[in-house]
C-alpha cells in the first residue's frame, strides 16, 4: 500500500473522532485561559471564583476580567474559523478568508472613525457600535458593487475594491489624528486585542456573532453541491444568489460584530479550514462546524501565548496571529503553485 492512500484512509478512521478532539481542546484552551494572567489563580480559587457569590479581589479578577475575555477568544475564534470555511467553500480557493469581501476593513474604520470623533471617549460601547455600524456600511457596497448575479469573482473583486478604500479611509484618519496619542491609541486598536474587554463587549457584540453563526452553519449542503460546479448545485436546486446574500450577511454579521470588539485578528480563517479540510475529506458541510471548533481553540490557545510570552507587556494578539499565519499562508501559496505546475 503507497503511503497516499493509506494517509487517506487514516483521516477517513479519524473523522468520526474530529468533531469530540476539537470540542475538549476548545474546553482546555478555555480552561487554561481562565487560570492564566498576572495574578497567580489555581484551579479551585477559579471554581470557587464562579459559582460563589463572593466580591472578593479574586472572583473580580475570574468573573469581571478573564471570564469575559476568555468568552470572546472563543465566540470570535469560531467566528473567523467558520466564516472563512464558508467563504473558501463559495469561491472554491483555499486562499479566501473572512477580510476578502471587505467586512473587517469597513469595520475597522467604523470603529477608528470613533477613535477620532472623540465618541469612543465619550462611552464604553461607542467602539464597538461604530465598528458593526462600518462593517454594515461595507457589506452594503459590496454587495451593490457585485449585482444580482452569484457570481464569486465579482464578489472578490467588489470586496478588494471596499477593503483598499477602507483602509485608505483609515489610513487618512490616523494621518489627521488631532495628537499623537490619539494616533497611537487607534494603532494599538487596529493591532487587534482580547485586554481589557468587559461583559458589555460580550453582550453587545455575541447576539450578531450567533446570529451570523445561524446563517453560515445552513450553506453546508450548499457548499457541497457547489463542489461539483455552478450548473450542477443550480440542476440541484440550489439559488447561488440567495447563496452569495445569505454568505455575505452571515459574515458581516459575525466578523463585523467580532472586530469591532477585537479590532483586527488575521489568518485565523485561512489557516484553520485549511488545516482541518483533509481531516473532513474536503467536504465543506463538515469543515462548517470543524472549522468553528478549530478557530475558537486556536484564538484562545493564541490569547494564552501573547500572556505568558511577553508578561511585562503584552503582546498584541493581532500581531501574533500575524507572526504565525503569514509564514504559513506563504508556505500554502508555494505548496499551490508547485501543484499547478
Amino acid at each position: 500500500m503507497t503511503a497516499a492512500p493509506a494517509l487517506r484512509r487514516r483521516r477517513r478512521e479519524a473523522a468520526p473522532f474530529l468533531l469530540p478532539l476539537l470540542a475538549l481542546a476548545v474546553g482546555g484552551a478555555f480552561a487554561a485561559s481562565l487560570l492564566i494572567g498576572p495574578a497567580a489563580i489555581g484551579l479551585r480559587e477559579v471554581l470557587d471564583a464562579l459559582w460563589a457569590g463572593e466580591v472578593e479581589t479574586t472572583a473580580l479578577i475570574v468573573r469581571e476580567v478573564r471570564l469575559p475575555r476568555a468568552l470572546l477568544g472563543l465566540l470570535i475564534g469560531a467566528t473567523l474559523g467558520l466564516s472563512g470555511a464558508a467563504l473558501q467553500g463559495f469561491l472554491r480557493n483555499p486562499l479566501a478568508e473572512p477580510g476578502l469581501i471587505g467586512v473587517s476593513a469597513s469595520a475597522s474604520f467604523g470603529a477608528v472613525l470613533t477613535f477620532y470623533t472623540g465618541l469612543a471617549g465619550l462611552f464604553a460601547l461607542a467602539l464597538p457600535l461604530g465598528g458593526m455600524a462600518g462593517a454594515c456600511v461595507g457589506v452594503v457596497i459590496v454587495q451593490a458593487l457585485a449585482g444580482r448575479d452569484g457570481n464569486p469573482l465579482t464578489l472578490i473583486l467588489a470586496g478588494i475594491a471596499v477593503t483598499s478604500f477602507a483602509a485608505a479611509l483609515a489610513a487618512l484618519v490616523l494621518n489627521l489624528a488631532p495628537n499623537p496619542f490619539a494616533a497611537l491609541e487607534i494603532m494599538f486598536w487596529l493591532m487587534g486585542s482580547l485586554a481589557d474587554r468587559s461583559f458589555e463587549h460580550v453582550w453587545l457584540s455575541a447576539p450578531f456573532m450567533v446570529a451570523g453563526w445561524l446563517l453560515l452553519i445552513t450553506l453546508g449542503r450548499p457548499l457541497d453541491a457547489l463542489t461539483l460546479g455552478e450548473d450542477a448545485a443550480r440542476t440541484l436546486g440550489f439559488n447561488l444568489r440567495g447563496l452569495r446574500s445569505r454568505l455575505v450577511l452571515g459574515t458581516a454579521l459575525c466578523v463585523g460584530a467580532a472586530t469591532s470588539v477585537a479590532g483586527a485578528i488575521g489568518f485565523v480563517g485561512l489557516v484553520v479550514p485549511h488545516l482541518l479540510r483533509p481531516l473532513v475529506g474536503h467536504r465543506p458541510s463538515a469543515l462548517l462546524p470543524a472549522s468553528a471548533l478549530g478557530g475558537a481553540a486556536l484564538v484562545l490557545l493564541a490569547d494564552v501565548a501573547v500572556r505568558l510570552l511577553s508578561p511585562g507587556r503584552e503582546l498584541k494578539l493581532g500581531v501574533l496571529t500575524a507572526l504565525v499565519g503569514a509564514p504559513f499562508f506563504l508556505l500554502l501559496v508555494v505548496r499551490l503553485r508547485r501543484e499547478l505546475s
